[in-house]
């Protein structure tokens, strides 16, 4: 991760590369580099840092080539630095690749290319398949070598790559991360997103899953996941620049919110090996967390007694050092979208200091949290714009079941994530609609029992921060010892009602609201609640009832966002509020 772009055209190809990697600067990234094709050869260029600095000092735009490509990273395996930062380059230095995305089997490839007699020089997933397009390319020509080692590839990508060899074309593959094309008179783009094209062309050509296309100046081709030659649709954008960055969307949250989609994948190909070791291996488990991340942790709380019959408690990170008494059998997980919560930090400084071993859970690469934790799994999001968190949460919760999950059967279930999401997503005019009828009230209640009360938790934060709506979340059964003085005529509770083991009883706490007078709105896919209900937004029916939070999260997040827009308020800039809370 992060950007990618490629160019095959007349233009100086490192000008274009360098003004399409300043666009997609607003996905974050840490360090950035080019290549550029010149006949047989290949120059390499790039380091940690910004796209300015590094293009000065690395004098990207001093080199020659009417091919390139180009690549801001977002560290996910090894630390922000020269030597992990993109392109990649061959042994014989007339190959070089970018990729998005995370190569789940990368760890055995390296082990069998280190065998052939192929040299690393980073830390990082994505070096492996270079290297691997040039064992293939010893026994056939490019675009066989290049579709040969993608076949072999495990997990999600986005790929650039091309060969010195005069012939000046682009190979690209896409698989759970996105890449589209950009088609151009005498030239070709391709790109992660479509700001950085959008200077030089109005019309692209998004790939499909397992798809490789081919691109030079004169045109391309498309490949489906079976090899065989294949039609992609064209579309026509007339966007602005700033409406560019965001994918076409109003609002970043809106973006991410969709983005989910695509991320998902990368987060469950996280490696938790490590991390389930550590589990297993302890029976007093804290988890400590602040806000969402709260809610993240205390459905890890839940899936640990329910899945591996183990004793676990989260804890508000800010009130840790008050109220545990953490020792050297305990495991503290932490967890933290930035790796830089300072509330999160002194718990785990806390939990250190009693002996304790500490596992973190967090997006960012070489964070504070990182260097003082004995095991990290990285959530593999990508950088989130917009200070409500969304697809990081989304992204907690999917490394959160991978943990729990035991290998093979276990995680195969997991498989269904990406489509509930999906189908989630397709309520949005459904949900559009309810946000218009609770969009100017002053009071709003969330219920769910079991999973889905942290869900609901996490619905009414999103609420809160974004809509300045005051939205609670409680238990449903925990309604009738107080709660209930608060309903009258009108009042919207929503309803977190998915058909699982809780529903009998959830649907008991519905009947009690309705009868005070309550506006209940049900997100469920049973009948009853939805007849019992004032308005219902579908959920997408789980066969696995444990997974129901990740469709539920999806509509709830859509909920928010479209109340804050109604109510005439930012979504991506709340008021009050930093993406990184680092002060106590």
């Amino acid at each position: 991760m992060c950007g990618i772009i490629g160019y095959v055209g007349s233009r100086k190809a490192s000008e274009v590369i360098t003004e399409g990697l300043k666009r997609l600067e607003y996905r974050g990234y840490d360090s950035v580099g080019i290549a550029v094709a010149q006949g047989n050869s290949i120059d390499l260029r790039k380091d940690k840092g910004m796209v300015n600095p590094v293009a000065e000092s690395m004098r990207f735009l001093d080199v020659s080539g009417t091919l390139a490509l180009g690549h801001v990273r977002w560290a996910t395996h090894g630390v922000p630095c020269k030597e992990n930062a993109h392109p990649f380059i061959d042994c014989t230095r007339t190959i070089v690749l970018a990729h998005n995305g995370v190569i789940e089997n990368y760890s055995e490839l390296k082990d069998e290319l280190k065998k052939a007699g192929h040299r690393f020089s980073s830390e990082t997933d994505s070096e492996v398949v270079v290297h691997l397009v040039e064992e293939e390319r010893k026994k056939m020509p490019p675009l066989k070598a290049f579709m040969a080692a993608v076949r072999k590839l495990k997990g999600s990508y986005a790929l650039l790559c091309t060969v010195a060899d005069g012939a000046e074309t682009l190979y690209c593959a896409r698989r759970n991360s996105p890449l589209v094309l950009g088609v151009g008179k005498g030239e070709m783009f391709a790109a992660s997103d479509i700001p950085a094209m959008l200077a030089y062309t109005k019309t692209f050509v998004p790939l499909e899953e397992g798809d490789i296309a081919v691109l030079s100046r004169n045109g391309y081709k498309v490949y489906d996941a079976n090899g065989k030659e294949a039609v992609r649709k064209s579309i026509t954008v007339e966007w602005s620049l700033d409406m560019a960055e965001k994918g076409g969307y109003p609002h970043f949250m809106l973006k991410e919110i969709n983005d989910q989609k695509h991320f998902v994948h990368e987060s469950l190909a996280a490696d938790v090996t490590n991390a389930r070791a550590m589990v297993a291996g302890h029976e007093a488990i804290d988890i400590i967390a602040c806000g969402t991340s709260y809610h993240a942790g205390t459905i890890l709380k839940i899936l640990l007694s329910r899945e591996l019959g183990k004793r676990a408690e989260a804890f508000i990170a800010s009130e840790y050092p008050f109220v545990a008494n953490p020792g050297k059998k305990t495991l503290v997980i932490a967890i933290s979208q930035s790796g830089e919560t300072a509330d999160t930090m002194q718990a785990v400084k806390f939990a250190k200091s009693r002996g304790s071993k500490v596992l973190s859970l967090t997006n960012v690469v070489d964070s504070s949290i990182t260097r003082i934790s004995d095991e990290v799994v990285y959530l593999n999001a990508g950088p989130e714009i917009s200070v409500a968190a969304t697809k990081t949460f989304t992204s907690q919760a999917a490394v959160i079941y991978k943990l729990v999950s035991n290998p093979g059967p276990g995680q195969e279930r997991l498989a269904a994530i990406p489509s509930l999401i999906e189908k989630a997503m397709a309520q949005e005019s459904a949900i559009r609609a309810v946000a218009a009828k609770i969009a100017d009230k002053k009071d709003i209640f969330f219920i769910g029992r079991g999973l889905n009360y942290p869900v609901a938790m996490e619905g009414a934060l999103k609420l809160k921060e974004i809509s300045y709506l005051h939205a609670e979340a409680y238990a449903g059964g925990e309604l009738k010892h107080g709660p209930l003085s608060l309903i009258e005529k009108g009042v919207p509770v929503i309803a977190v009602a998915p058909k699982d083991e809780s529903l009998p009883k959830l649907f008991g706490n519905i009947k009690e609201v309705k009868a005070r007078g309550a506006y209940v709105v049900a997100l469920t896919d049973d009948e009853a609640v939805r007849n019992e209900a004032d308005v219902s937004i579908p959920l997408p029916p789980a066969a696995d009832a444990t997974l129901y939070p990740f469709p539920e999260i999806i509509i709830l997040q859509l909920l928010a966002y479209h109340v804050s827009v109604l109510r005439g308020i930012n979504p991506d800039r709340p008021r009050n509020l930093a993406k990184s809370v680092t002060v106590e």
